[in-house]
C-alpha cells in the first residue's frame, strides 16, 4: 500500500477457486474408490472452501489477530461435540 493506495482481495480468483473446489468435490464423489478415501477427499476440500470464506469473503485476512482467535474459538468445540457424538454410535 503505497501512497495511501488501497488494496481489494482478488474476489474473482477466490471465486474461481471455490468454483474449481465445487467441481473437484463432484469428481471425487464419481470416482471408485474405498468410502474412507472419498471422505477424506472431500473434508479436506471442504475445509480448504470454509478458509477461503472466511479469509477473504469474511473479511478475516485483514482483520487483526484477536478477531481471528474470536472466530477460531468453536472449532475446538465442534472437534469435540463430534468425537462425544461418534463414541455414541460406536
Amino acid at each position: 500500500m503505497q501512497n495511501g493506495e488501497e488494496t481489494h482481495p482478488p474476489y474473482m480468483f477466490i471465486w474461481g477457486v471455490l468454483a474449481f473446489l465445487m467441481f473437484a468435490k463432484v469428481g471425487v464423489s464419481l470416482l471408485d474408490m474405498p468410502q474412507w478415501m472419498s471422505i477424506t477427499f472431500l473434508v479436506l476440500i471442504s475445509l480448504v472452501s470454509a478458509l477461503l470464506v472466511a479469509l477473504y469473503y469474511m473479511h478475516l485476512r485483514f482483520e487483526p489477530r484477536k478477531l481471528w482467535l474470536l472466530a477460531a474459538v468453536p472449532f475446538p468445540l465442534v472437534a469435540i461435540l463430534i468425537l462425544l457424538v461418534m463414541q455414541d454410535f460406536g
